[in-house]
């Protein structure tokens, strides 16, 4: 292959059963510009080369035993039963021998702590339901090897991320340039498979996505591999960590790896940077470079940020597509969609067109910079990816997705008589009436998933989410009645947030499930950021912020001290058990000293309260 202009690289670990899609999109836009772009997916092939027999060869060979628990030796003593069918587990979760599944119901896999699960398998799957079983217990085969990797050959490991702590907590630089002196079997792995990359490839520039923490060190291990053998090239950073976290930043020592960091959308960025590499053109927008020792931030562009409907249409070519693995990490079909499927990814627009809630990072651009693409433009992109992916699965990845723009959408998807299934995130507002949601499900739509948060009306308000209790109860009730499944995210621990209204919060997610209005959600612990109104504000929501120490290398998310709320960290594992039963229909009665291993008040919502609801606006219906 002739040498490439650019080289873009998903750096490990991220999700295991689809392509992320930053790569594709950046590789399809810098195409369309003239260069010559390529991409590879180093997670899933990292994974993919750990997965196999060889891989599971040397996991064992290096793993150290003699401190491990019970669990961990008991893998270990069946070590070559895993090796004997990790091969064809895989080629099972990749959708390539459904045949095998029958094997995997009989038993022959090999179990450890993962099988230890209080669940009737017949109950949830059916007697019929051979796949869908089978790959719920083959992923608890691969969690189980995860777990042992995780115990005794790399604590860092996930298998959807790696060494997310470092990342979450990278406030010191020192403290990745100490991670980075350690060579696992994993970072060999990766650092052969880039190699071989870059020998096939030849590229000028290697790009990094860098989306999550759980990233940046495998990110950087990379790029202290290329710095030391093709010092010739030259190294970009971005993606959604750098420009939340690395806003502010003005640590030199990160340049001895990479030569640019960008943030925000990479397409204007990363061309102007060819441009600069390869024509020695001066402009650069929003990135930073090392000159005469100091950071300096370059953003001396006069051209504009491109709008969604100029990126162009994702392109995939290059991706394993069809080497992903799907899992089944629990019996639950709405919450296994964002790891059980080859789901297209693509946004339908660009930013957030509410960004008004006050957690929310709103004061950055790739929330409060709203650009929407057309329904022509976006089913011509959809009838695109269908022919270059073979897949008719699309999961629209939008901070939340308009039901102005839906509606065009499901109406071109009809008109053109596409056939697709779909899923997306959305806000639970009174747009979403019972005649669109029948219109949604017509062109496609299975599931949506959006931010209930604090089921309370106060909080609700000032977080100025913009809707209500009674509007969510509505809005469920119509998507349900189409027969599209819900997810909701829920929040604890906002500012100001009592006792009382975290049981009564508990009792409306309760009510909500009991009347199958959600099928899944998600407790997230609230987290103040810097770059949103509680961060930038927070007297305006009664809490006090911790300032950061001085020559951070990361800023994002920050400490407050909440004089007036109650001791939220306390709830945290309540919440979550009661939630995983909810979503497998259990413990619905209303008695939340199961869950609580201290007294809690009791609720002051009224038992049938979202029945009521319901039943209103079912009458004026």
């Amino acid at each position: 292959m002739p040498k490439t202009d650019i080289l873009l690289i998903t750096p490990p670990f991220i999700q295991l059963n689809t392509a992320y899609p930053a790569t594709a999109c950046l590789k399809a836009y810098l195409q369309n510009k003239g260069f010559k772009a390529a991409q590879l997916d180093l997670s899933i092939l990292c994974i993919l080369e750990l997965l196999s027999s060889k891989g599971l060869q040397s996991i064992f060979e290096t793993a150290e035993t003699n401190k491990c628990t019970a669990n961990a030796k008991k893998i270990f003593s069946q070590k070559d039963e895993y090796i004997r069918h990790i091969e064809a587990v895989i080629a099972f979760l990749q959708g390539k021998d459904s045949s095998f599944a029958y094997s995997v119901n009989n038993g022959i896999l090999p179990k450890a702590g993962r099988f230890n699960i209080q669940q009737d398998l017949e109950w949830h799957f059916g007697t019929d339901s051979v796949n869908d079983k089978a790959r719920f217990l083959a992923t608890l085969f691969i969690e189980d090897i995860g777990d042992f990797i995780t115990e005794c050959v790399d604590h860092r490991f996930g298998f959807s991320r790696y060494a997310e702590q470092i990342g979450l907590e990278a406030i010191n630089y020192q403290t990745i340039v100490d991670e980075l002196k350690a060579d696992t079997l994993i970072s060999t792995i990766m650092c052969k498979l880039l190699n071989n990359a870059i020998q096939e490839f030849q590229p000028k520039v290697i790009g990094f996505t860098i989306p999550f923490p759980g990233n940046l060190l495998m990110a950087l291990k990379s790029a202290e591999f290329i710095r030391k053998n093709y010092p010739q090239i030259k190294i970009v950073i971005g993606g959604g960590f750098v420009s939340t976290e690395l806003r502010e930043l003005n640590e030199p020592k990160l340049f001895d790896l990479v030569d640019f960091v960008c943030l925000d959308d990479g397409e204007l960025c990363l061309e102007l940077v060819l441009e600069h590499i390869i024509n020695a053109n001066p402009e650069l927008a929003r990135t930073f470079t090392l000159e005469n020792g100091n950071v300096v931030y370059n953003n001396n562009t006069k051209r504009k940020d491109i709008a969604h409907k100029d990126c162009g249409t994702p392109d995939f070519e290059g991706l394993p597509l069809q080497d992903y693995i799907s899992v089944t990490e629990t019996t639950n079909p709405m919450h296994n969609l964002w790891s059980n499927g080859r789901w297209n990814k693509m946004a339908l627009a660009h930013g957030c067109y509410w960004h008004r809630c006050s957690f929310c990072d709103v004061s950055l651009d790739y929330i409060k910079r709203y650009s929407a693409a057309d329904a022509g433009i976006l089913c011509d992109r959809i009838e695109a990816i269908i022919k270059q992916t073979a897949h008719h699965g699309f999961h629209f990845v939008d901070e939340a997705a308009s039901p102005v723009l839906l509606r065009k959408l499901a109406e071109e998807i009809l008109h053109r008589k596409l056939s697709l299934s779909w899923w997306t995130n959305i806000r639970f507002e009174s747009g979403f009436t019972a005649e669109l949601c029948e219109l949604l499900a017509k062109s496609g739509c299975i599931a949506v998933s959006g931010g209930l948060e604090v089921a309370s009306d106060r909080l609700l308000d000032k977080m100025e989410k913009g809707v209500s209790i009674e509007q969510v109860s509505k809005v469920t009730a119509s998507f349900q009645q189409a027969g599209i499944m819900i997810h909701a995210y829920l929040m604890y621990g906002f500012p100001t947030q009592t006792a009382q209204e975290t049981i009564d919060s508990l009792e409306i997610v309760r009510q909500l499930f009991s009347l199958k209005l959600l099928q899944s959600a998600f407790w997230h612990r609230f987290a103040m950021t810097i770059h949103s109104p509680v961060g930038m504000h927070p007297e305006k929501y009664g809490v006090e912020r911790i300032p950061y120490p001085e020559n951070v290398f990361a800023q994002n998310g920050c400490f407050h001290i909440d004089k007036t709320g109650c001791d939220h960290e306390k709830f945290g594992a309540g919440l979550n058990k009661a939630l995983y039963n909810y979503m497998h229909d259990n413990g619905l009665e209303n008695n939340f000293k199961d869950w609580f291993d201290f007294k809690v008040p009791q609720t002051q919502i009224p038992p049938n309260y979202i029945f009521k609801i319901i039943r209103k606006k079912n009458r004026k219906n």
